[in-house]
């Protein structure tokens, strides 16, 4: 896989890119609108139906994954069209829960920390802790897409 860099718009002869600090922008390229609350974003993905597609035009055996367009513009709504979900609003909306997932981990982590040091204090449970039910082997990997049913 080949990752492509943008070049700097300045000159340089060592040819190493120019690192902007995080949050800078190059004027003119976008126009910043507003904050985003990761957590409501979060939400909106975990609520949005995702299921198995193919267009029209396509052979039957040809499947995609993912939201239909018309549900992410009734969930977002970035774009006038809701026949098409453009990849930006698809990065970006990935991007932010990305960040919210890692800030939830990171709580928990903490929260987990705190436990830990409040439960050395205290006696254990000579009886195991019910797990609930089992996980599936990570090493094991799982169909995300539903066999066909004749």
């Amino acid at each position: 896989m080949r990752v492509f860099r943008r070049r700097s718009r300045t000159a340089d002869h060592h040819n190493t890119p120019t690192r902007r600090p995080a949050g800078a922008r190059e004027s003119g390229a976008v126009a910043p609108v507003g904050a985003v609350n990761g957590f409501m974003v979060l939400e909106t993905v975990a609520a949005l139906p995702v299921s198995t597609w193919s267009y029209l035009w396509e052979p039957e055996d040809v499947r995609h994954l993912g939201p239909m367009a018309q549900d992410w513009h009734a969930a977002f709504g970035f774009n006038g069209d809701d026949t098409t979900i453009p990849v930006v609003d698809g990065l970006g909306v990935s991007l932010v829960c990305i960040q919210a997932l890692n800030r939830r981990i990171d709580e928990l982590t903490a929260e987990v920390g705190r436990l830990g040091e409040s439960a050395e204090g205290s006696p254990q449970d000579s009886a195991p802790a019910d797990t609930g039910p089992a996980r599936p082997s990570p090493t094991r990997p799982r169909s995300i897409v539903p066999p066909e049913t004749p």
